[in-house]
């Protein structure tokens, strides 16, 4: 949350179609302010590129010099051909990687995809706390609550595209229940 007793509310949802974005990008973009503050209060965007549908982009609030912080969003390929996510870029880590965290007997352990994420034809892909999800290790700043950060997601067809994440709460735990509030559904290219 923005600070006490704080809490979104959703003031106008604008639907741009962003030229520098590159082809077949549209975001719609809800907007709020934290608890009535004057301070802007960031709410996830849904970002369209070609086949695939991203929701709920967020990271986790983190202490100063945390060295690395979790970040997750769901991703829809409403596509007929499968897609990869195979990099992520940002300039606040300096490095950053595609994780998933699996059962090895009794242990759970977390690994990097070395061949990226697959996205299936015809299916979402949740990335959230203890499953996949993107690490950013090398943080160079703090990941501060209600604010947000530019990250680039690069898929292996539909190419990169740029996702503003908001910052939620140091415990969020899921696009369900993070602090940054919830996006509108995608609406038809």
């Amino acid at each position: 949350m923005c600070g006490a007793g704080a809490h979104a509310q959703s003031t106008s949802i604008q639907t741009d179609a962003s030229d520098d974005a590159g082809p077949n990008v549209h975001y719609a973009t809800q907007r709020a302010q934290c608890g009535g503050m004057s301070e802007a209060h960031y709410m996830p965007k849904t970002v369209l590129v070609d086949d695939l549908i991203i929701t709920d982009p967020f990271l986790r609030a983190t202490i100063p010099n945390a060295p690395v912080a979790g970040g997750f969003f769901n991703v829809t390929n409403t596509g007929m051909m499968d897609d990869h996510l195979v990099s992520v870029t940002s300039v606040f880590a300096s490095r950053i990687e595609i994780h998933e965290m699996a059962m090895d007997g009794d242990i759970m352990r977390m690994r990097e995809l070395a061949d990226g994420l697959l996205v299936p034809a015809g299916e979402t892909v949740m990335l959230k706390s203890g499953s996949y999800h993107i690490m950013f290790m090398g943080l160079l700043k703090p990941l501060i609550e209600c604010e947000a950060v530019n990250v680039t997601l690069t898929f292996e067809t539909a190419g990169e595209v740029e996702v503003t994440f908001g910052i939620g709460a140091p415990n969020a735990g899921s696009s369900d229940n993070h602090q940054v509030g919830h996006s509108t559904p995608a609406a038809s290219q």
